[in-house]
């Protein structure tokens, strides 16, 4: 009788032992996702900042060069008209 209590004792801490040792290990892989999961946004939201800063620098120049054709084309049409009205 004592071995039989003694062995349902220790197959008892053994399925406990087991289920701790589970659950620890779920909980790293848990946490370890988590860890990957982080770095990766953390990379994303690098890579998006930079890209709104070459997008704000491309957008910076094309409006120059806008602005510049605009000047130029406004020039052409008061000589244009200047040319018309004498000519």
């Amino acid at each position: 009788m004592v071995e039989v209590l003694a062995a349902a004792a220790a197959s008892a801490i053994t399925v406990g032992a087991m289920a701790t040792g589970s659950s620890i290990r779920r909980s790293n892989e848990g946490r370890e996702a988590l860890v990957r999961l982080t770095v990766s946004l953390e990379s994303i939201s690098n890579k998006l900042e930079q890209l709104h800063v070459d997008i704000r620098s491309d957008r910076k120049e094309v409006f120059g060069r806008i602005t510049t054709l605009e000047t130029r084309v406004a020039r052409l049409e008061v000589q244009n008209a200047s040319e018309s009205y004498h000519g």
